[in-house]
């Protein structure tokens, strides 16, 4: 399974994070960020078909991520949300695919991850 995590800016465009998944690479079959910002997602989920994957707060700090955001450190305790929902939503033994991919417009990341089929 491949989960696209993403991590984004309040009111961000699907358009921004459609961009961040095409830089990103990869057909994920689930899409993923912290919880709190699911219902943000609804459209690109709408638009591609794809179940969204809340993670909850404990699950982001949880990950290693690659990358080191100092922003994403001080707001989720994480270095990536985009990095740490994909890994998280990919589940036990999930792999990164590559560091995150950022936005045209920089107001959104995509991270994917891939894990064990369920």
């Amino acid at each position: 399974m491949i989960v696209a995590g993403f991590g984004f800016r309040a009111g961000t465009r699907t358009d921004s994070l459609r961009d961040a998944l095409a830089r990103a690479g990869g057909t994920p079959d689930a899409l993923a960020t912290a919880a709190d910002k699911a219902p943000a997602l609804g459209g690109l989920s709408d638009a591609l078909g794809l179940p969204v994957i809340a993670v909850r707060p404990a699950d982001l700090t949880a990950q290693r991520t690659t990358t080191t955001s100092a922003a994403s450190t001080t707001a989720r305790g994480t270095g990536s949300v985009a990095e740490a929902a994909a890994l998280a939503a990919a589940g036990p033994g999930a792999r990164l695919l590559a560091p995150r991919a950022i936005s045209t417009d920089r107001r959104a990341t995509c991270a994917l991850a891939e894990g064990p089929d369920p």
